[in-house]
């Protein structure tokens, strides 16, 4: 027993014309409904209009129509007793011999619910009478989360416990309906006149549920993503990448409550709409700043400027002399420059200009002048010293400092 498909995919043509009285999907729903009762539309078997609605009751004969994006499912005393999933059109049968329990197509959710199916499918023979409920197959949105005090984990690039209040939304489907009407939603969305279950429903307690277990996981979302290498172990991303937040959230949900595995639930994508970082953080990520502004080519750029800068203010301030204070800081810097020599006419440019020795005196052994080490270079030995953990932060700001004479 079961229903008997009359025609896959929208309605149309004259075999709809000829359906006038169907069960079909109601009007006016929200779209956080999740789970409702099927509803009576046509000419009320000839005796007028019937667009109004009545009881969610199929027996032998009933043709119902299952829009693209929904499923439905009959259940007798709280248990599944039929499931589709495929868009179309169907009638209800109840001793047919082509008549098919479940119609769920070729699609990902087939392999899904065929498991579930012999899990909770209808021990004994089902009476005549059953409750059709649809069961929304799209992504549900606006389903929102929202910290009041700041939450806490370990950042892998910042080396550091960070904290933040966050909020925002993700969009959440149901992957598998067996499992979400048997496992999670309460008896009263599943009887006769049941309200449409509405996950943003203030007086939904499942869906209050969910809401404290995704707060509950957010600190674990943003380890996640934050200490993974291949998102560059930056927070500054998390805003702009909506779904690979939302796989690092939905893997969160599912070490600590099991929504896919118990519930039929995934998180699809989330919408981050504030970070707001505690102050030990945002100076945190002000240091980080100023340290990323000074590495590789910017570092480069940085020293040629510097040096620009003090050869123009030496000029200003007395010409030789004041090059050789500037030279005179320079070497100070980690030793990495020589000091700056006097000038020599041309061709005798690199050549130090040395006194006579006196009458008897051995001239002294001219000694080469040591190679001139490049700063950025030394700055960037440096870098990767601290990289590789040689040196610490601190050894490392002192030792730039030095090479820019700060």
């Amino acid at each position: 027993m079961g229903f008997i498909q009359a025609f896959k995919g929208a309605v149309g043509g004259m075999l709809a014309d000829q359906w006038k009285d169907f069960l079909t999907v109601p009007n006016g729903l929200p779209q956080t409904a999740a789970l409702f009762p099927a509803v009576a539309q046509g000419t009320n078997a000839g005796r007028g209009s019937n667009t109004r609605g009545s009881e969610n009751v199929i027996t032998n004969g009933s043709k119902i129509l299952v829009p693209q994006g929904y499923g439905l499912i009959t259940v007798v005393d709280g248990r599944a007793t039929g499931l589709i999933t495929e868009a179309g059109g169907y009638e209800f049968n109840d001793s047919s011999p082509d008549a098919r329990s479940v119609f769920a197509g070729d699609d990902l959710l087939a392999s899904t619910v065929g498991t579930s199916w012999e899990r909770f499918k209808y021990g004994g023979r089902p009476s005549s009478q059953q409750l059709a409920f649809y069961v929304s197959l799209k992504e549900i949105p606006d389903n929102r989360f929202g910290t009041q005090s700041e939450i806490y984990w370990d950042d892998a690039y910042l080396n550091a416990q960070v904290g933040a209040i966050t909020r925002g939304s993700y969009t959440l489907r149901i992957i598998d309906p067996l499992l979400f009407v048997h496992n999670f939603v309460p008896a009263s969305f599943i009887s006769a006149n049941a309200p449409v279950f509405d996950f943003s429903d203030p007086d939904n307690a499942a869906g209050n549920q969910m809401f404290q277990e995704v707060v509950g996981s957010l600190a674990q979302a943003f380890s996640r993503y934050t200490n993974d290498p291949d998102k560059g172990n930056r927070i500054s991303r998390i805003q702009g990448d909506s779904v690979g937040f939302a796989q690092s959230l939905s893997a969160a949900v599912e070490e600590g409550y099991r929504w896919s595995s118990d519930r039929g639930l995934a998180i699809v994508k989330t919408a981050i709409v504030s970070i707001e970082y505690d102050q030990r953080t945002r100076e945190l990520l002000a240091d980080v700043q100023k340290a990323d502004a000074l590495s590789g080519a910017r570092s480069q750029s940085f020293m040629n400027q510097a040096a620009a800068r003090g050869v123009q203010a030496a000029g200003e301030n007395g010409g030789g002399a004041g090059l050789a204070m500037f030279g005179a800081g320079m070497g100070a810097a980690g030793g990495m420059v020589n000091p700056v020599q006097p000038w020599a006419p041309p061709g005798q440019q690199g050549a130090p200009q040395q006194q006579a020795p006196a009458e008897g005196q051995q001239a002294p052994q001219q000694q080469a002048a040591p190679a001139q080490e490049d700063p950025v270079a030394k700055l960037a030995q440096y870098k990767q010293m601290l990289e590789q953990g040689l040196i610490s932060e601190d050894d490392y700001e002192a030792a730039k400092k030095a090479a820019l004479g700060l």
